[in-house]
């Protein structure tokens, strides 16, 4: 499981109001390679789940003050992305209530330290799996890049953020020249062959970890550029274009930005860059 899994990218809180019981299984889990907190109380386990860092609850059913039902309720109201295995030692708790709770699993005391690690796998490869299907939803499959879909729900992100926030955004679409003459001249499968080098260009000439990608639709991309105003946008675009220059394989590509500013809608943003690359297209003589 540890070489399949990195236990270290786990954050687990243990809440238990027998302290015994508790810290014993944090030692047990720290030992298997997890990050592990314990506290004895679910009020202090609201305050302490606040630090965004934890992948897991592990808590007592119950526990004075809040128990444990209550504490799973508002934990995953509060913060959905974290999973949640319930204990108790009361062989009547109904285990559906827990469930319905929100709890991902369920674990009767006494149990062995290995019987705990195999739910959490159970849940680790869950989720794995969730969230590769996720993934797969929103990615373009022949480019690798994220799809239009996803592109116009990143948009309303990052325009709201923007306007939080106050900082600039920037757009890129992207054309490619004459793609339909390529496509013609060489068959669709050298174009397919294109579009996904077409991919691995765009990846290489934008700033990694900041900037969005898309397939657009076609031979259409869309890049967006978060905290970029016209000058970044422009050096990017610049880039962009020099990049499929020298490794389009005689492919090269027009480039239409946009900046956002607080008056314009979603709609409003797209056109500016789409009327922006069709004026560079009709300079170049492209439909």
């Amino acid at each position: 499981m540890g070489q399949e899994y990195d236990y270290k990218k786990e954050n687990l809180l243990i809440v238990d109001d027998e302290m015994v019981v508790g810290r014993g299984l944090r030692d047990l889990l720290l030992n298997l390679g997890f990050n592990a907190d314990f506290i004895g109380n679910g009020k202090h386990a609201l305050e302490q789940l606040r630090d965004e860092k934890y992948t897991f609850l592990i808590t007592d059913i119950g526990m004075p003050e809040l128990d444990g039902i209550e504490l799973i309720k508002t934990v995953r109201r509060q913060a959905p992305h974290i999973n949640i295995i319930a204990m108790t030692d009361d062989k009547d708790c109904p285990f559906m209530d827990v469930i319905d709770a929100g709890a991902d699993d369920f674990i009767s005391k006494p149990f062995e330290i290995g019987e705990m690690e195999a739910k959490i796998k159970r849940i680790l490869i869950e989720r794995k799996t969730r969230d590769e299907l996720a993934r797969l939803s929103i990615t373009d499959n022949l480019t690798g890049l994220f799809n239009q879909r996803h592109f116009y729900n990143r948009l309303k992100e990052e325009i709201g953020r923007t306007k939080r926030l106050k900082h600039p955004l920037s757009l890129i679409l992207l054309d490619l020249d004459n793609f339909k003459e390529f496509n013609d001249r060489y068959g669709h499968l050298t174009g397919d062959r294109m579009l996904e080098r077409c991919g691995k260009i765009i990846r290489s000439h934008v700033r990694a970890n900041v900037d969005i990608a898309f397939r657009y639709g076609g031979d259409e991309f869309a890049v967006i550029l978060v905290e970029a105003g016209h000058k970044i946008a422009r050096n990017i675009g610049a880039r962009l274009k020099r990049g499929f220059e020298e490794h389009g394989g005689g492919v090269t590509a027009s480039i239409g930005l946009a900046t956002y500013s607080r008056e314009m809608s979603e709609k409003d943003f797209v056109e500016l860059a789409d009327r922006n690359l069709l004026s560079i297209k009709k300079k170049k003589g492209i439909r």
